[in-house]
C-alpha cells in the first residue's frame, strides 16, 4: 500500500472523530501490552467480517479523545514489527495475522498502523482460545447471535450439497456403490438387513449421498464415473500422485473417491525399513507407513478441500517422506487444540460431504482421526506428523517414514506411559522447532531432554540403554568374520547412533565400547595402528 493510501486512510479515520469497531487509536508512546493488541486483533477481525469490510485498522501514536498524533515508539525496529506478525499468528484462528504492519513518519511523530484482515467467511477468530467483539468503542466478549451469524456463513456456501444439473443415477458407478453399500454396513451393523431391502434411491438418500434422489456434488465425488467428474466444474475431481525422484513418475485419478483413494494409495512404495539391524531394541523391519495413516490424510484432503479453488489433491512420494495437499485453510484454531479437544469440530468446510463420508466410514464421526494419526506414529516410534497450516490457502500434512533420530525414538520405546502431549514436545526437539517454556520445564522435569531453549537436546539414552547390546553385536560380527577392522565395526554400529550426533563423538563412543572389551580381556587388537585396528576373539 503506498504512502499516499495511508496518508488518505489517517486522515479519514481522524475525521471521523470517534472510533467504530473497525477503527482504534491508541497512544502507545513507548509500548503497549500484548495481550491486548490480541485481544483487539480478535474484535476487530470478527468485526469487519460482519460488516462486510475486507480489514479493521489499530492505530498507534494517535490520542483516543481529540485524535491528535502524539507518535508512538512501539517496537521502533522494523525487525521486532515484523516479529509481532507471528507471535500474534501462534495465538489466534487459523494462525491468522496482520495484513501488514506500516509505518508513516509524520511531522508530530511515528504512526504505526496495523492492517487486520477480516475473519474469513464462517471462522469466528480467536485470541488465546476466547471470541472478543467490540460495543461501540469497548472491547467485549464476541456474544452468541455475532458468533453464530459468522459461523453460520460457513452452512450458506456448503458446494458440496449443491445440486447437480441434467444428472440422473446413471452418472454414478456400479461399483462404487456397492462398495458404499458394504462401508454403510459396517459403519450401521444394526441396519445389515435392512440395507439389502433398499433400492439405489433409497440406499443413498439414507446414507445422505443424495438429496430427495436428486445427484449432488459430493455424489458426484464418492460415486460418480470418471467422466462424470467434469460435470463438477468449475471445480476439480482429481488425486494426483507424484513421485518426486529422478526419473519421476505420476498418474491422475478421478472420480469415484471411494474406489481411486485405493488405487492412489497403492501407487506409494511402502517400503520395509530396518531400523537398527543387529540390535534387539526394535523389531528388525518395519513398512516405512502405516496403511490407516496414509488412508486417513488422504481421506482428509477429500472432506476438507476448497473445492471453490478449482484445485487437485496431491499426492507427493518422497524417499523417506510423503506429503498430503489440499486447496483451503485448515479450519480447526490448531493442531495441538484439535488433539487436545479430540471431538467434532464446531465447523466444517464442506458439511454435507463430511457427513456422507462418515455414514460411508470413510472418517470418523467422532473427530478424532488427527489424534488417532499422531498416536500410531507414536506407537510406532517414528516422527510426528507435522501440519503446514501456514498457507490459507493449502493445508499440507507431512508423513515422515524413518527415524530422524534415535535416541527419540528409544526415548519411546522405553517410555511407553509418555503422554502424547509430551511425545509431541519431544518430536519438536528432534525437529528444532522451538517449544514453549512450560513444554521445556516438563520435558526436563520427566527427564527427557538436557540443555535451555534455544539448544535443547534429547537425553542420549542409547549407551545407558543398551552399553552391553553394543558389545554382544561387536563380539557377534568378530565371531562370525574371525576378524573384524575398525572400518567394520562403524559400519555396524554408526546407523545405530543418533543421526544428528556429529561423526567425531559417534567414533569416539565406538573407541570407548571397543577399549572396555579389550580391558575385560574379550577381544583384542592385532594392528599395529589404532586409527586402522582389526580386532580378533581373545582365547
Amino acid at each position: 500500500m503506498s504512502e499516499q493510501e495511508l496518508e488518505k486512510i489517517l486522515s479519514e479515520a481522524i475525521a471521523l472523530r470517534a472510533e467504530t469497531e473497525i477503527i482504534e487509536f491508541k497512544e502507545a508512546k513507548d509500548g503497549y501490552d500484548f495481550e491486548k493488541i490480541g485481544k483487539y486483533f480478535s474484535a476487530m477481525s470478527n468485526e469487519a467480517n460482519l460488516k462486510g469490510k475486507p480489514c479493521a485498522w489499530l492505530i498507534f501514536g494517535v490520542e483516543n479523545e481529540k485524535h491528535q498524533i502524539v507518535g508512538s515508539r512501539y517496537r521502533a525496529e522494523r525487525m521486532y514489527l515484523d516479529k509481532l506478525k507471528k507471535e500474534i499468528a501462534d495465538k489466534t484462528t487459523q494462525n491468522l495475522s496482520f495484513i501488514e504492519i506500516y509505518e508513516l513518519n509524520k511531522p508530530e511523530g511515528r504512526v504505526v498502523m496495523f492492517q487486520i484482515p477480516a475473519a474469513p467467511k464462517g471462522i469466528p477468530i480467536a485470541f488465546e482460545g476466547f471470541f472478543y467483539g467490540r460495543s461501540n468503542e469497548s472491547l467485549v466478549a464476541l456474544n452468541v447471535e455475532k458468533f453464530e451469524r459468522i459461523r453460520n456463513q460457513a452452512h450458506s456456501i456448503d458446494r458440496s450439497k449443491n445440486i447437480v444439473p441434467d444428472t440422473t443415477f446413471e452418472h454414478l458407478d456400479k461399483a462404487a456403490i456397492l462398495k458404499a453399500r458394504e462401508q454403510y454396513k459396517q459403519k450401521h451393523p444394526a441396519l445389515i438387513s435392512d440395507v439389502d431391502t433398499w433400492d439405489d434411491i433409497t440406499f443413498l438418500n439414507k446414507a445422505r449421498v443424495t438429496l430427495d434422489g436428486k445427484i449432488t456434488n459430493t455424489a458426484i465425488l464418492l460415486l460418480g464415473k470418471s467422466e462424470a467428474s467434469s460435470l463438477l466444474s468449475p471445480a476439480i475431481g482429481q488425486i494426483t500422485w507424484i513421485l518426486k525422484e529422478d526419473p519421476g513418475d505420476y498418474e491422475h485419478f478421478y472420480t469415484p473417491f471411494i474406489l481411486t483413494v485405493e488405487e492412489a494409495l497403492s501407487r506409494i512404495r511402502n517400503l520395509r525399513y530396518r531400523h537398527m539391524g543387529f540390535t534387539s531394541l526394535f523389531p528388525d523391519e518395519v513398512y516405512q507407513y502405516d496403511n490407516w495413516v496414509m488412508r486417513e490424510a488422504l481421506h482428509n484432503c477429500v472432506a476438507h478441500q476448497d473445492y471453490g479453488k478449482s484445485g487437485r489433491i496431491h499426492v507427493l512420494e518422497y524417499k523417506n517422506k510423503l506429503i498430503f495437499e489440499n486447496a483451503g485453510g485448515f479450519i480447526p484454531d490448531s493442531v495441538e487444540e484439535t488433539i487436545r479437544h479430540d471431538g467434532p469440530q464446531h465447523y466444517y468446510r464442506n458439511p454435507f460431504l463430511v457427513g456422507a463420508m462418515v455414514n460411508l466410514n470413510m472418517i470418523d464421526t467422532i473427530g478424532s482421526g488427527i489424534k488417532k494419526m499422531f498416536t500410531k506414529q507414536k506407537d510406532r516410534y517414528f516422527p510426528m506428523p507435522i501440519y503446514d497450516i501456514s498457507d490459507e490457502n493449502h493445508t499440507r500434512v507431512t508423513i515422515l517414514g524413518e527415524i530422524i533420530n534415535y535416541n527419540y525414538a528409544h526415548q519411546l520405546k522405553t517410555r511407553p506411559e509418555l503422554s502424547l502431549e509430551d511425545v509431541i514436545a519431544l518430536d519438536k526437539v528432534q525437529k528444532k522447532i522451538e517449544i514453549t517454556e512450560e513444554e521445556a520445564i516438563r520435558l526436563h522435569e520427566l527427564k527427557l531432554i538436557i540443555g535451555e531453549i534455544p539448544d535443547l537436546q534429547i537425553l542420549d539414552v542409547y549407551l545407558k540403554i543398551s552399553y552391553n547390546e553394543y558389545k554382544r553385536m561387536i563380539l557377534n560380527l568378530i565371531k562370525i568374520k574371525g576378524v573384524a577392522t575398525r572400518e567394520e565395526i562403524e559400519a555396524l554400529i554408526m546407523p545405530t547412533l543418533p543421526f544428528d550426533l556429529p561423526k567425531e563423538k559417534q567414533q569416539r563412543k565406538i573407541s570407548n565400547i571397543t577399549a572396555k572389551l579389550a580391558s575385560d580381556g574379550k577381544i583384542k587388537n592385532i594392528s599395529a595402528s589404532t586409527k586402522a585396528s582389526v580386532w580378533v576373539l581373545v582365547g
